[in-house]
């Protein structure tokens, strides 16, 4: 919810260029010249394309992820690996290379490997669309665009898993306390991290990490 409502105009595009594509064959235009001409529905297939890694990764070896979730301290050295990669983006060379397939499924890729408890999602799609040198706005905006089938395939999944189970009405209350505050603080975050990583200062989040990281490994 916090991502639609910072990206609803996006979103809306995204949509548009999804629904004209029919139009476009009314007109005689192959899918190919589609692509070249509509720029929204060339970041619509670098969004399926991106989400193909944490899909196959997600279902894969969901019980072995779940069961990741379960061990803090190994979140908190994963933590320590997300100040890693986000300290790395210190060095990257501003060229403002367009989105583009092969970029984009790497950044899919990280995206799958931010299934890992501890590994930033958006920290390290991100980071990996800026050490290919995209543009640092356009990869922040296609990171959390290329969240939505992700997460929203894993809320679908749990939401069946709640709807099957026994929810009293404190736990609904708690659950939608939980979600409230989820929306509120991600919104909040959404537009911090657009605001510093158009500044280029992606690496601020670096110290962050691994200060919690470390005070985890030891007091856990």
């Amino acid at each position: 919810l916090a991502v639609f409502t910072v990206f609803w105009q996006d979103i809306l595009k995204l949509v548009q260029s999804f629904f004209g594509l029919f139009s476009a064959k009314a007109r005689d235009l192959s899918i190919k010249q589609y692509y070249e001409k509509d720029e929204h529905f060339r970041i619509l297939t670098f969004i399926i394309l991106g989400t193909i890694p944490a899909a196959f990764v997600g279902l894969l070896f969901e019980d072995k992820i779940e069961s990741a979730f379960n061990n803090p301290r190994f979140a908190c050295a994963m933590l320590i690996v997300t100040a890693f990669i986000l300290s790395l983006t210190i060095f990257v060379k501003k060229t403002g290379k367009e989105l583009a397939m092969r970029n984009t499924f790497l950044m899919g890729i990280a995206q799958a490997l931010a299934i890992i408890p501890g590994i930033s999602r958006s920290g390290s799609t991100i980071s990996a669309g800026l050490f290919q040198n995209i543009d640092g706005d356009k990869a922040a905006r296609f990171s959390f665009l290329l969240a939505i089938p992700a997460v929203l395939g894993a809320t679908i999944l749990k939401s069946v898993e709640l709807v099957n189970s026994e929810l009293g009405g404190d736990m609904f209350m708690i659950l939608s306390a939980g979600m409230i505050a989820s929306y509120i603080s991600g919104f909040i975050a959404i537009e911090s991290m657009l605001a510093i990583v158009k500044r280029g200062k992606l690496y601020y989040f670096a110290p962050y990490c691994l200060i919690l990281g470390v005070l985890g490994l030891i007091f856990l």
